[in-house]
């Protein structure tokens, strides 16, 4: 009797899922209630963010879509003048705070992100750099993040978004705001990133896959590109989570202190900044619903990433 043998193919994908469910890592995951309701709480966040404008009732950005006599209006109250309701009430301007906050979180997230990949990029190249070369070019890059690590980061921060805007232009300086503080909080972070892959770097640079690499005649660049950079990518993968809870936060102090996004365009701390004009005379709502947001963000993406510090460190199995 002819019997069809099995496929080959349907086994080795059934193990590669199996050794990747019962790996540490995954295992350290489905074992931490807090891990599991903070990633939970971080997709909820990030795709209401990125869906969320799709469903919201208006665009709060145009101007032609307020109208001013549903201003002020308290939450799920029905408006005095339109009878309109309001899950999250609305500013003066008659803009909704949903839609506010979903696309504030947006633009927040955004700016995080970005200024996370530009630090992470600029710090790891010049951290394997200074690493694998040493020398001077150690002593330069290291010395100048040790007098950035100095000072407070939104320090930094402020003092290039004060450069930055000093040099372009006044008509051009609203629409470079985005850009403008990417490039800031980048800059006020990426020391971080240096320092840690140097010191691995270090270590990785003498190991004997290394060494053959040398001897095979591949290039600096190559061997740190292709080779310690992929070893060195897990100490970095920890602080990126960490300091986009970080970047997010400093973003928001930014727009909270007006050097931030224009209220034409609002973060969250733009709106937080404008909410608190009004918590006194009664309209709680325009401050409370930005600042909740941005608490649990932060806080969701924060508890993240000091799982993953923990599952990733070797000296707490």
């Amino acid at each position: 009797m002819n019997t069809m043998p099995p496929s080959p193919q349907t086994e080795p994908q059934e193990s590669r899922w199996h050794r990747f469910y019962d790996s540490d890592l995954v295992y350290a995951f489905r074992h931490s209630p807090v891990a599991i309701m903070s990633a939970l709480l971080s997709i909820l966040m990030i795709g209401g963010a990125l869906v969320g404008p799709y469903f919201v009732p208006q665009d709060p950005f145009d101007p032609a879509a307020l109208n001013l006599m549903d201003g002020m209006t308290k939450p799920g109250v029905p408006n005095e003048f339109t009878n309109n309701v309001f899950l999250f009430g609305t500013d003066p301007q008659g803009r909704d705070m949903l839609s506010a906050v979903v696309y504030g979180t947006r633009v927040s997230l955004l700016v995080g992100a970005a200024s996370v990949v530009f630090s992470m990029v600029f710090g790891v190249l010049l951290g394997l750099v200074a690493g694998y070369y040493g020398g001077k070019v150690e002593s330069i890059v290291m010395r100048v993040a040790d007098v950035q690590l100095s000072f407070p980061a939104i320090l930094i921060a402020l003092l290039v978004f004060g450069v930055a805007r000093g040099v372009i232009p006044p008509a051009q300086q609203e629409s470079a705001t985005l850009f403008l503080l990417i490039i800031a909080i980048g800059l006020s972070n990426w020391a971080q990133y240096a320092r840690t892959v140097r010191g691995s770097t270090l270590i990785e640079k003498d190991r004997e896959y290394v060494q053959a690499a040398r001897v095979s005649g591949r290039s600096g660049f190559a061997i740190m590109a292709l080779h310690i950079l992929p070893n060195v990518m897990g100490p970095i993968t920890v602080i990126a989570t960490i300091n986009l809870a970080l970047a997010i936060i400093e973003e928001a102090t930014l727009s909270f202190l007006g050097v931030g996004m224009p209220p034409t365009q609002p973060s969250l701390g733009t709106l937080i900044r404008i909410g608190q004009q009004f918590l006194f005379s009664g309209e709680w709502w325009i401050l409370l619903f930005p600042a909740l947001t941005l608490i649990v963000l932060a806080l969701a993406i924060n508890l993240l990433g000091d799982w993953l510090r923990d599952a990733l460190n070797p000296k707490l199995r």
